[in-house]
């Protein structure tokens, strides 16, 4: 295994310990450098420091970029100071004793998995995640702080939530937040490629739309009912029609003239010319337009 160090003896003694050389050497898989300028070690492959249950940190490196996957589970870090700001591939922290997740990457290009720790909140979670985002089984009150589009599927099931709000607004994959204490849907995803699953209800792939959620108020438990009536409601839907009033009545016209929103769609309060706008889009949607 090659490791290449661009700097030279007695620059190599000032920047990393033989400790922290050690600690390099023994995980990576692939090539690290360390930059002087910077203080910052990359990697061009993967780093593998996860399973040993007994890693408590990082030993003083800071990590720039890693090319690969990251992975640093099931050890008894309480925090992510010196980890990664970016890796191509996954990070997995998953299993440790996490507060918090400062110090940890912005942009991770594929899974970021870090269930089973004592977060409380996700300040300091990436902003771009291109695979899965899994916080599941954590001590979460909010989403506040999650990245607003994720690539893969949404995990957050088994903490204390009692809304979305904060939360990814674009899931392409599935979104799980059963086993919390949901009381409204407000901040749930504005679109869901895959399954939607909570507590009160589960809608498959293709339903997460106007015409699963009415369903729902037909069919649905009275807990379903209750719950989605959060974002149903006029109230919500007013404040997205002030957001992009032609978008919504394009979405709605699907249940424009159902029974079950006629009494909602009374209550929309449309900007001057797209209430009639909305009104024709529903009608051509009757007669199949």
């Amino acid at each position: 295994m090659k490791h290449l160090k661009t700097y030279q003896l007695f620059e190599a003694k000032t920047g990393l310990t033989k400790e922290q050389e050690a600690f390099l050497d023994r995980y990576t898989e692939g090539t690290w450098t360390y930059n002087p300028a910077t203080g910052l070690v990359d990697v061009k492959g993967d780093f593998d420091c996860g399973g040993r249950g007994t890693i408590k940190t990082f030993g003083g490196i800071k990590f720039g970029k890693v090319s690969g996957s990251f992975d640093c589970h099931r050890n008894k870090l309480t925090s992510l100071e010196g980890g990664p700001q970016e890796v191509g591939g996954d990070f997995e922290c998953q299993r440790n004793r996490l507060t918090s997740l400062e110090g940890g990457p912005q942009v991770v290009r594929g899974d970021f998995y870090f269930h089973r720790n004592s977060l409380t909140s996700l300040k300091g979670a990436p902003q771009v995640v291109g695979g899965r985002f899994d916080c599941s089984n954590n001590e979460l009150t909010s989403l506040e702080g999650a990245p607003q589009e994720v690539g893969g599927s949404v995990s957050c099931y088994n903490n204390q939530l009692t809304s979305l709000e904060g939360g990814p607004q674009v899931v392409v994959g599935d979104f799980r937040c059963f086993e919390n204490n949901l009381t409204s849907l407000e901040g749930a995803p504005q679109e869901v490629g895959g399954d939607f699953y909570c507590d009160a209800f589960a809608l498959k792939k293709g339903e997460w739309n106007l015409k699963g959620w009415l369903k729902l108020l037909r069919e649905g438990s009275p807990e379903a009912q209750k719950l989605i009536s959060t974002i149903l409601s006029a109230e919500a839907l007013n404040k997205e029609i002030q957001k992009d009033p032609a978008g919504m009545a394009m979405k709605l016209k699907e249940v424009w003239n159902d029974e079950n929103f006629k009494e909602t769609r009374s209550k929309l309060v449309w900007p001057k010319g797209y209430g009639d706008s909305a009104e024709l889009v529903g009608d051509l949607d009757d007669v199949g337009f």
